[in-house]
């Protein structure tokens, strides 16, 4: 009898603790094309960049006067997937500035400007071959200088 009490009492904890709500994970600035709309171009400047928006993502290494800010938003598909997430959202916005710290060009990109990179699965075969009696000889001396050292007893 308290066998069958206990997993109920199991079976209840799992299904109060599941959640029919979709999980969803922000990373980065919230609602980044609204924020795109309030920017001017020669009239907004650094100061105001960080009022909108706020500090950049990453600036880029060769141009410090180009700034990044990235948005993402992914959420769970359904429950019969498992976990696996779906990105709903997928913005970056790049911001140049001139050397005065004016803002001179901008550029949304969004989840549809995404590139979706094939690798070729084929293997490209060796032009020469390594089947020569000092090949073989330089290879076993490699193999037992690379072999780990045995301790003596």
């Amino acid at each position: 009898m308290f066998v069958i009490k206990f997993l109920y009492f199991i079976i209840f904890i799992i299904i109060v603790n599941c959640s029919g709500n979709k999980v969803s994970n922000y990373h980065g600035v919230k609602s980044l094309d609204v924020k795109f709309s309030e920017l001017k171009l020669n009239t907004t400047n650094k100061n105001d960049l960080y009022k909108i928006i706020g500090p950049p993502s990453f600036k880029s290494d060769f141009n410090k006067n180009k700034w990044f800010y990235i948005e993402r938003l992914k959420s769970n598909q359904s429950i019969l997937k498992f976990g696996t997430q779906k990105i709903k959202k997928n913005n970056v916005l790049i911001v140049e500035l001139s050397k005065d710290g004016l803002l001179i060009n901008k550029k949304i990109l969004n989840l549809h400007d995404m590139n979706d990179v094939k690798y070729l699965k084929t293997q490209t075969d060796k032009e020469f071959q390594n089947k020569t009696v000092l090949y073989d000889v330089f290879s076993s001396l490699r193999e037992k200088i690379n072999a780990p050292v045995r301790s003596k007893k």
